[in-house]
């Protein structure tokens, strides 16, 4: 029988990486450009959800023939996207001409259900608030993140995308992932 300690040592023995003296060094930086969506990709066909599981939506299809904004969040109820980013969003006298706005966070859609009647409880504002549990959307935008230290897993990098016909006409996405500069109301709208 061996010991926790003994145990803990064989883990991470069998966990290391093997070095060989002919094995080449990988660099774990990277000077490439980020893969991120850019203008001109078409808005992915993905199902997602609105107010519970069983209502099913798809931006795609939502934005084709028409505009609208499609703002990322890391997480409902997180301090920066409750007091400040979304509200701007909500808030703004410029809300009216942007056509359609979701706002897609990797929650289940009961917290985005009560995270929206938090923030917009008469829903006066027009403003869907839609969930990617599966971070389905968000990956096939290139747009997540390894969140794990923060938010317990992987989550969507904060932005925002103008969108015309199904496809994107700007992408603000924040380049620090979850930052409040480029994707702002007032720099979007």
């Amino acid at each position: 029988m061996f010991s926790i300690t003994a145990r803990r040592s064989a883990v991470r023995a069998a966990a290391a990486p093997i070095r060989t003296p002919t094995a080449p060094r990988v660099s774990l930086f990277h000077s490439t450009a980020p893969n991120w969506v850019k203008k001109g990709d078409a808005i992915p066909s993905v199902e997602l959800m609105e107010g519970s599981p069983g209502n099913k939506v798809n931006l795609a299809e939502e934005l084709k023939g028409g505009k609208g904004v499609i703002v990322g969040v890391p997480a409902a109820f997180s301090p920066s996207c409750s007091a400040t980013h979304v509200p701007g969003y909500i808030n703004s006298a410029k809300l009216k001409d942007a056509g359609k706005v979701f706002v897609v966070s990797v929650n289940d859609a009961f917290v985005m259900k009560a995270w929206a009647e938090s923030l917009d409880p008469s829903e006066k504002s027009g403003v869907r608030f839609i969930a990617d549990p599966s971070l389905a959307f968000t990956e096939a935008l290139d747009l997540d993140f390894d969140g794990s230290a923060i938010f317990g897993g992987s989550r969507s990098k904060r932005y925002a995308l103008l969108v015309e016909d199904g496809k994107v006409k700007e992408a603000f996405v924040e380049p620090d992932n979850t930052g409040l500069g480029v994707s702002t109301a007032e720099k979007v709208l």
